[in-house]
């Protein structure tokens, strides 16, 4: 099988699904391949963090020219999983000499379906590329075609308790992989100053209480596969045990009342409307419990506020490290490699990521009683 993932989550991916009873685990870019049962693909789906979508390959062959490539798709037994009223989709990655569109190839793959099936009964599937049934994915590499089902359904990155979000949110599986790279398990506590819609406390708090990210959602892709093992599944769903309580509290605050609304709302669809301590203060005015602690940010890169904004904005980040975290591991994720100079401390760590397109520094402060005499940027 292959779980993909966000670029920079690989080896956390590699770890959990290790954890899991994974086999024959082996990284690539922005995926994780592995062996396993039908058991573990539901496990994967169900506990994983990192993972966005988990494919399950059902055939491969050789195409160098389009009817190859048409060809090899109709030769495949696609009335083994779907049927002719369910309707499906098709994507595509192609890395080849002889295919230059992805989408033309995914175009050939879909219409290969739908006149095996027309073949077969006289009729066609619908396509749905919003919501489909069935979810294929067509991978070329040089020659080599390899085709996929996606376990998954939707990303899994949509955990479902998302109610309503702020401009730009934060990607649930990025947030979880900050958090998990971050080393916090709920041992001390964590803090987010600029919260937003909650979705770094309300990851944090998943973790923490060891939640389920796949306990929310409605439906994942396999339930509709013709092998779907209900019991299996129910076996899976029931299997995990919720920590009752932590160590330390998670709290997030922000300067915006409707934010902290937001927020409110989607941690009470995450059952953890209790356990996370919300409210409303400036970065400036927000008063943290003494150390030791951590503190995961992801503030503003610039994108929708001018440089001179983000500037000062960063300069007061600074400041309110040096002068209310003592003790504390602040994390700051950012794609203003400039701007980050202002925040006047020196990081121990610095991790790659992509929030998106941007590519951003995951960068680590530890912050002790003489981080107030370092006032001068030292690391671009």
């Amino acid at each position: 099988m292959i779980a993909k993932t966000l670029k920079g989550l690989e080896s956390l991916l590699a770890e959990e699904l290790y954890g899991l009873g994974a086999e024959n685990i082996r990284k690539g870019n922005r995926a994780v391949f592995f062996r396993g049962s039908m058991e573990l693909m539901y496990r994967v789906n169900f506990f994983s963090r990192t993972a966005i979508s988990v494919l399950l390959p059902v055939f491969n062959y050789s195409a160098s020219n389009e009817q190859q490539l048409y060809d090899g798709a109709m030769s495949f037994h696609w009335d083994e999983w779907m049927d002719v009223n369910d309707t499906f989709a098709v994507n595509s990655v192609v890395h080849s000499p002889y295919f230059n569109h992805s989408q033309y190839v995914a175009l050939k793959v879909k219409d290969a379906i739908a006149d095996y099936f027309r073949s077969k009964t006289g009729r066609r599937p619908n396509v749905n590329v919003e919501s489909p049934d069935f979810q294929f994915h067509v991978h070329i590499s040089e020659d080599q075609v390899s085709l996929s089902l996606d376990s998954s359904g939707e990303p899994l990155f949509k955990r479902g308790y998302r109610k309503s979000t702020g401009p730009a949110p934060l990607n649930e599986v990025l947030a979880a992989g900050m958090i998990m790279l971050s080393g916090w398990t709920g041992e001390t506590n964590f803090i987010d100053p600029m919260c937003g819609s909650g979705t770094l406390p309300i990851e944090a708090g998943l973790i923490a209480y060891r939640i389920p990210p796949g306990i929310f959602r409605k439906r994942f892709g396999f339930e509709n596969w013709k092998s779907f093992d209900k019991m299996l599944w129910l076996k899976v769903t029931e299997s995990y045990h919720e920590e009752k309580s932590i160590e330390g509290s998670v709290f997030g605050s922000d300067k915006l009342q409707g934010m902290i609304s937001i927020a409110r709302q989607n941690a009470s669809s995450a059952f953890l409307s209790k356990k996370i301590n919300f409210r409303v203060a400036s970065i400036q005015e927000y008063s943290p419990p003494a150390g030791p602690g951590t503190l995961i940010m992801n503030p503003p890169y610039g994108k929708r506020i001018g440089v001179a904004e983000t500037d000062t904005l960063y300069t007061i980040v600074g400041d309110m490290l040096k002068r209310s975290y003592s003790g504390y591991d602040a994390w700051i994720l950012s794609s203003n490699f400039e701007s980050i100079k202002h925040i006047g401390l020196k990081p121990s760590q610095k991790i790659t990521l992509f929030n998106g397109p941007l590519e951003c520094k995951f960068l680590k402060y530890s912050i002790y009683e003489g981080s107030k005499k370092n006032k001068n940027p030292t690391e671009k």
